[in-house]
């Protein structure tokens, strides 16, 4: 038996995995030598040149990293389907009904509530500054299509609920050990120091999806107050204009002490970010307007942003928002419950 390929938990991940802004995709070097290989060995030589396993690592890691990230989500995604499907034969069963049955019943027995024109309009207007949809299509041409996607998110909500309560009841439990790497929490930083958890943030304040997670961001800094240690580094992509300079002027925010002030601005005005509006929100949070202009008008921040944008990639970041909780990556927009799972999986383990 296998669960309707729409409703399946492998699906809904997926979903959620494609709330993130992407870098376009880039032509790597695939790598035959073992991680494992001595630094220096040798392992390609031309016109007297050499190249060794230690530097071909270093430019294969972030591949690498993205490859292991995948074969993880592959392994939890399967055993999760795996455990689902047998939940759901014996509930089915128990009901009389089939299995596709059994799961559409209880997902179609909720309410859908019909969106709002201005519900529309703000997804429309979401795609569109993320570059999702084509600049020449209209909100009317495509309001039939956003209606559907609206609806059927709700339907997904209701399959998450339905999974989730069916999990609880069945008293399912996965051990399946998630990598771990290590990413220097090194940047702008709220929260104790000596927290048990440190999340590491690796966004874009152009993103519409990062600016979505910063609210959920902010109810986890609040539910585990005291907790949870939160360190922001910069990743600004080359589809959005405005990112890259938007991330060199929160560093100069952060030199007079004001990175979170500022920074919430910028989120809470992600259409606002061209360089007069940049130096306009310096003055919003209280800043020494002068300093700021010096300081961004040099880009002398701009190393500081590579710095952070290697950083990421060297872990596998290919999109933002990305998250690390204790080097367990999260990526996307995720809702605050997948922050909970392993924040509360860390907690326990303390």
């Amino acid at each position: 038996m296998n669960l309707p390929r729409s409703l399946a938990p492998a699906a809904l991940a997926a979903f959620a995995l494609a709330c993130a802004c992407s870098k376009p995709a880039t032509t790597a070097v695939s790598s035959g030598a073992s991680g494992t290989t001595a630094p220096d060995k040798v392992v390609a030589t031309y016109n007297g040149g050499k190249i060794t396993a230690g530097e071909l690592e270093k430019e294969a890691r972030p591949r690498i990293a993205d490859l292991e990230n995948k074969m993880y989500e592959a392994r939890k995604q399967t055993l999760e389907q795996m455990a689902m499907e047998r939940i759901v034969k014996a509930e089915a069963a128990k009901a009389g009904l089939s299995d596709q049955d059994y799961i559409r019943k209880r997902v179609e027995s909720a309410p859908v509530k019909q969106p709002t024109e201005a519900e529309e309009r703000q997804f429309y207007d979401r795609l569109k500054s993320g570059g999702q949809i084509p600049p020449e299509a209209t909100f009317d041409s495509l309001k039939d299509r956003i209606g559907a996607a609206l609806v059927n998110q709700q339907r997904q909500a209701q399959m998450q609920k339905v999974i989730a309560d069916l999990q609880k009841q069945a008293n399912l439990k996965m051990d399946l050990p998630q990598p771990r790497v290590h990413v220097a929490a090194e940047g702008p930083a709220r929260g104790p120091k000596d927290a048990p958890v440190t999340i590491v943030e690796f966004s874009d304040f152009e993103c519409p999806y990062c600016g979505a997670a910063h609210d959920t961001v902010e109810q986890v800094m609040n539910t585990y107050a005291g907790k949870v240690r939160l360190v922001y580094r910069q990743f600004p992509l080359s589809i959005h204009p405005h990112a890259e300079k938007a991330a060199e002027a929160s560093l100069c925010a952060a030199d007079q002490g004001k990175f979170w002030e500022y920074h919430e601005v910028l989120f809470k005005n992600q259409k606002k970010l061209d360089l007069p509006d940049l130096k306009a929100h310096a003055g919003e949070v209280g800043l020494d307007t002068q300093k700021f202009s010096q300081c961004l008008d040099s880009g002398d921040k701009m190393k500081a942003v590579d710095a952070d944008q290697q950083a990421g990639l060297a872990v596998g970041v290919g999109g933002t928002p990305a998250f690390f909780i204790n080097g367990i990556f999260l990526n996307g927009a995720q809702p605050i419950d997948e922050f909970k799972k392993v924040i509360d999986g860390e907690l326990a383990s303390k």
